[in-house]
C-alpha cells in the first residue's frame, strides 16, 4: 500500500509536498522520543503534535508518512519544512482511535 492508496481509501488531506511512498505499518505516538526509538522506517506516524519538531523526528526515523489526527490545524511553517524535506504531512478529521480502525481494515498493523 502507498501514501497515495490510503489518501484515496481513507481521504486523508496532503498538506505538505512530498513524494509517494510505500506504507509498511503504523506507529501511533504523541511523544517525539518514543517515535525517534520504537518508529521504524516506512511506518506511518499518527499524532495529534503539529509543532515543527515533528519533522525531523519523521525524518530522523524516515516514516513514510505523519498523519495527524482529530482534525488538528498543523501551522504553516510546519508544513513549509516538510515540504522542503519531502516529508508527508497529511491530516484527518477522525480521532486516531477511528483511524486506526480504519488502517487496520485495510491490513495495516504495527509493524
Amino acid at each position: 500500500m502507498t501514501t497515495q492508496d490510503l489518501i484515496t481509501k481513507i481521504g486523508l488531506k496532503p498538506l505538505s509536498k512530498f513524494e509517494h511512498r510505500d506504507v509498511e505499518g503504523v506507529f501511533v505516538s504523541d511523544m517525539l522520543s518514543d517515535v525517534m526509538a520504537g518508529a521504524k522506517s516506512g511506518n506511518l506516524w499518527l499524532t495529534i503534535q503539529t509543532h515543527k519538531s515533528i519533522v525531523p523526528a519523521a525524518n530522523l526515523v524516515d516514516v513514510s508518512a505523519v498523519i495527524i489526527t482529530s482534525g488538528k490545524e498543523v501551522p504553516q511553517d510546519t508544513v513549509d519544512l516538510a515540504s522542503k524535506y519531502n516529508i508527508a504531512i497529511l491530516s484527518s478529521d477522525l480521532a486516531t482511535f477511528e483511524l486506526v480502525g480504519k488502517l487496520y481494515g485495510l491490513g495495516l498493523g504495527a509493524k
